[in-house]
């Protein structure tokens, strides 16, 4: 594929408000996991809230669209000055040129849980200032940022359970590609809800612990609300440290609704894909950002793909530090193997003690500076829909693509 360059980007989490706090937390190993205090949520875990998120309510403008999932996305497009390059972008092209493509997983559902509390005791209707459209509807959470930004090209929300904030990469791609559009706002949003929590409980997912990816006594997952965006163009004037996106790798192993597929069929499919299109060898990848969710059958799975494939390559999984934040997993990690290749580094797997022996990674368990020129993010979810992005360093990616011969050749003079 033709590269795109991340021209901006930004993620809010539990570890933090922007890029800057991210990349503190990630070098200092620090994670945002706590005692899960959401309210009526009686539930022994570990989650990753954001703090301040239902302090601002939206926009005045916007307030149809008022709900937790919106607020929490706009704290997340007021951070790095992630607003005002969109609005550049939108003077520069045009507002119909710029499209929209967002993952999440449950939406505003929160307001229609607290819609239902509310329903009139003789009639049952739910309260009059209600508004699904614009708050629950999978679709909303595209339609308040284009709303937010004025913008007037093609939109839509992706929903394919935890793959979500990593294949609006590929539906902006095709886009762009297809002439239809000539920059993209991609990311991700999901907000704590009781319907997910519960919901995981009830599937005995949660980890009464932090969550520990890979980990030989890893017990399963805590779950985290993050917002994540980046403007995908085409490469202007991407030089140095710049952060391409290079391949994209989409699969769907369809083996059970919750279970991945024991031998990690899709996953591998979607790094083999995501590996051909950009061009690269398995040993042309630096450092691997796992999925890792910390369930027992979701990392063994993964960890028997990643080996299929890779020799000893440097992984982990960010999970640990952030929860696993569902719909917004792959926009959020996204960004941070966009800061891994930027600032040179491999951030460790915050929680993780002892890598499972019987999965035999090269799990990092230090973050530790590294020349990274190639990293892959792995995004995979219920129903087996899996998704691989490649991203590379400008200056990096320039230079490999001076070198004769093929991927292949290249990786072995190396």
């Amino acid at each position: 594929m033709n590269p795109l360059e991340l021209t901006h980007f930004t993620a809010t989490s539990c570890i933090g408000r922007g890029l800057a706090p991210t990349l503190q937390a990630l070098h200092e190993q620090r994670s945002g996991l706590s005692p899960c205090r959401f309210d009526r949520a009686d539930l022994a875990t570990w989650v990753g809230a954001v703090e301040g998120v239902d302090d601002a309510p939206v926009r005045a403008d916007l307030r149809d669209f008022d709900c937790r999932n919106h607020r929490l996305a706009q704290l997340g497009l007021e951070q790095d000055g992630f607003a005002d390059a969109v609005a550049d972008a939108v003077a520069r092209y045009g507002a119909a040129r710029v499209g929209v493509f967002l993952g999440t997983s449950t939406s505003g559902i929160l307001e229609t849980e607290q819609a239902y509390r509310r329903r009139a005791p003789q009639t049952g209707a739910l309260p009059q200032g209600f508004h699904y459209a614009n708050t629950h509807n999978s679709y909303s959470l595209a339609a308040f940022v284009r709303a937010y930004f004025g913008i007037e090209g093609p939109a839509a929300s992706i929903s394919t359970a935890c793959s979500s904030g990593a294949k609006v990469f590929g539906s902006a791609r095709r886009m762009i590609e297809a002439g239809l559009i000539d920059a993209a706002v991609v990311g991700g949003v999901d907000s704590l809800c009781l319907t997910t929590l519960y919901g995981f409980n009830s599937l005995e997912l949660l980890s009464r612990e932090p969550c520990r990816p890979f980990d030989v006594e890893r017990r399963g997952i805590s779950i985290g609300e993050a917002a994540a965006f980046a403007l995908l163009e085409r490469p202007r004037h991407a030089q140095g440290d710049a952060v391409l996106l290079l391949g994209i790798g989409e699969s769907s192993d369809a083996h059970h609704m919750s279970s991945p597929h024991p031998e990690g069929l899709g996953a591998r499919l979607a790094i083999e894909a995501s590996l051909a299109q950009a061009g690269l060898a398995a040993a042309d990848i630096d450092y691997i950002n796992l999925h890792g969710t910390a369930t027992p059958s979701n990392d063994a799975a993964e960890g028997l793909a990643v080996r299929a494939l890779f020799d000893g390559t440097p992984c982990s999984s960010t999970k640990g530090a952030t929860g696993h934040t569902l719909g917004a997993a792959g926009a959020l990690e996204a960004a941070i193997s966009a800061l891994a290749l930027r600032h040179r580094f491999m951030p460790a797997g915050v929680g993780t003690s002892e890598p499972d022996p019987a999965l035999n990674l090269r799990y990092v368990l230090k973050s530790r500076s590294a020349a990274l020129r190639y990293v892959l993010s792995n995004s995979f979810g219920f129903g087996g829909t899996n998704c691989s992005l490649v991203f590379g360093r400008a200056d990096a990616h320039a230079d490999a693509a001076a070198e004769p011969g093929t991927a292949d050749e290249r990786s072995t003079a190396r």
